[in-house]
Parts: C-alpha cells; sequence; structure tokens
C-alpha cells in the first residue's frame, strides 16, 4: 500500500503564508504526478498545483503568482508553498499521487487532507 501524509496546515490570517508538505510512503517505486487539490465548504474538490514526473508545474489560473509547487524525488514528497493568502482559500487541502509500486502495480492515492483556514 501506498500513504500519503499532509503536514503544514492550520490558521493564518489574510496575506500570510504557510508551507504544506506531503510524504509518500509505503511501497512506492516510483511516482508519476504529486499534487494539490482544495475542497471548500460546499463547493467540489478542485485542482491548486501538480507537478509532473518531469518537472513540469501546473497550477489553477487563479492561484498563479500566489502559491509554488515543489517536489523532492529523493524523499518522495511535495511542497505547497501558499503566499498572500485569502480568506476565499480556506479549504481543506489534498495530496494526490500516482505511480508504480514495488510489485509493478498501478497506485492512485489521496491523502486524508489538511485543514487550512484563513481569517483574521
Amino acid at each position: 500500500q501506498v500513504q500519503l501524509v499532509e503536514s503544514g496546515g492550520g490558521l493564518v490570517q489574510p496575506g500570510g503564508s504557510l508551507r504544506l508538505s506531503c510524504a509518500a510512503s509505503g511501497i512506492v517505486f516510483s511516482i508519476n504526478h504529486m499534487g494539490w487539490y482544495r475542497q471548500a465548504p460546499g463547493k467540489q474538490r478542485e485542482l491548486v498545483a501538480v507537478m509532473w514526473g518531469g518537472g513540469r508545474p501546473d497550477y489553477a489560473d487563479s492561484l498563479k503568482g500566489r502559491f509554488t509547487i515543489s517536489r523532492d524525488n529523493t524523499l518522495n514528497t511535495v511542497y505547497l508553498q501558499m503566499n498572500s493568502l485569502k480568506p476565499e482559500d480556506t479549504a481543506v487541502y489534498y495530496c494526490k499521487a500516482d505511480g508504480a509500486t514495488t510489485t509493478f502495480a498501478h497506485f492512485d492515492s489521496w491523502g486524508q487532507g489538511t485543514q487550512v483556514t484563513v481569517s483574521s
């Protein structure tokens, strides 16, 4: 099995910053993409940012310039640096990754989510 564990969420004031981390563990052989999604109350889950295996990032258009995704392949970890946070960024942030296990099976896993609350 492959587990994704997120950390770094919390309460921050508008204009502040947070850095989320997501580490993949278990029977991971290789990872294709790792990314972040979020779901606000009453809304559908949406893409925040994704880092493809070749190192190319993609962002939701509305978040470009404020959020930065990065990845450490040696640690099977993806990060999300969030700056200039706004109340509308309040959501549960989920990590997602897909790839292959050590038994060469495909995995497509979600983390348990971490709450980000932007409020004064």
